[in-house]
């Protein structure tokens, strides 16, 4: 991909994730979710967003000091009202369904679980494995990016996201209480879960690899999985050691033979996995807890395998901070990111998506402290 287009801030963004020496701390993606503050970024009238949501979203991101994205979600806010989720009517297996149904199969107990992996899923990764395209999978890839980096362009820089793949746990379809029971009891059942979808990743990954080489994309990609919550890991670390790890780190091969730096995407207290993390090979984070005990500090200070320091998406907290704090605290807490961060490799942003019921006085306090560290970076 042509970087002959890039603005001045996507270009600070790009000698940012290859840790080159830079002056200014680029921001990368600002996920704001109130139509209210999109509009009022995006200079449009009141209601606005509703009525041409990726015109208005879309302007409101190219008016703010962003330098990277890695999604582009415009449709994503609609999701929500001004007060949050308004519509309560789907309910998920995480979300309140009264039933989990799956291919017919009621999802009600550890023993469901299993069946239904036994029953469905195993042949389904079989078959996606023995039916795998390396090049159209490539095709695919290179053109979403390419897709994407047109729109934001040249504004912002186009980083991956959502096309390297690793073995994940699927509470999703089946629900937390059943789901991580059914871990308990039967490790050796999803050792062979997490083992089929790695032989899947794992080809999927050599065709990212080639994506990557062919297309000249930049070079570093967001890892996303949500594997803690505020108390820790969902699932014993030591059992992750045993079942999980090893085959995450096998699908992830050839992207660690590349020079993409993947960074993980950290919900809750991750901070058991941050060292496995490390070692496999992943060469930084994004998303702080800090409430819940990510130290950043101390996570700011680690190296990556090879000995370069980390790259960094430090966000302000939308927790804690941003829908709570005064604008004083904002301040405050973009200060201390700088201050702590690591010397190369530094993003600033919000540290996830900034529901609705945050004060403006908060989210401009933000955007001033992200567009002085980009002109200015620590002085």
């Amino acid at each position: 991909m042509s970087t002959e287009i890039l603005s001045a801030r996507a270009q600070l963004a790009m000698d940012t994730l290859l840790q080159k020496p830079v002056k200014g701390i680029p921001a990368s993606m600002v996920f704001l979710m109130e139509h209210a503050h999109i509009e009022r970024i995006a200079g449009a009238e009141p209601g606005a967003y509703v009525q041409r949501p990726e015109e208005t979203y879309l302007a409101c991101m190219k008016k703010m000091p962003v330098c990277l994205i890695d999604q582009y979600i415009p449709l994503n806010p609609l999701s929500m009202g001004s007060h949050g989720y308004e519509d309560e009517t789907e309910r998920g297996a995480t979300t309140g369904a009264h039933d989990v149904v799956l291919d017919g199969l009621i999802i009600d107990s550890p023993e469901t679980v299993v069946e239904h992996m036994e029953r469905f899923v195993f042949p389904e990764l079989q078959q996606a494995l023995a039916a795998f395209e390396e090049d159209e999978c490539v095709k695919l890839i290179l053109d979403g990016e390419a897709a994407i980096q047109a729109i934001v362009a040249p504004e912002m820089l186009k980083s991956g996201y959502g096309f390297i793949r690793f073995p994940g746990l699927a509470y999703g379809y089946y629900g937390y209480v059943n789901y991580f029971m059914a871990i308990a009891l039967y490790p050796e059942v999803f050792e062979r879960h997490f083992a089929l979808q790695a032989d899947l990743n794992y080809k999927q990954n050599v065709a990212a690899a080639r994506a990557y080489r062919e297309g000249g994309l930049p070079p570093l990609y967001r890892l996303d999985h949500d594997m803690a919550d505020s108390r820790g890991m969902l699932v014993n670390i030591k059992l992750l050691d045993k079942i999980w790890l090893p085959h995450f780190a096998r699908a992830l091969e050839p992207m660690l033979r590349t020079d993409v730096k993947m960074i993980w995407h950290c919900d809750g207290n991750l901070m058991d996995m941050v060292p496995r993390l490390l070692e496999v090979g992943v060469k930084g984070f994004q998303g702080f807890q800090y409430e819940d005990g990510m130290d950043y500090e101390a996570i700011c200070r680690m190296k990556a395998k090879d000995g370069d320091d980390l790259i960094i998406w430090g966000g302000v907290s939308v927790t804690r901070t941003l829908p709570m704090g005064t604008p004083a605290d904002v301040k405050r807490e973009i200060d201390w990111l700088v201050a702590n961060g690591p010397k190369t490799g530094l993003f600033l942003s919000g540290s996830s998506s900034i529901t609705p019921g945050v004060r403006w006085e908060n989210i401009e306090t933000m955007l001033e402290g992200l567009r002085y560290y980009q002109e200015h970076g620590r002085g």
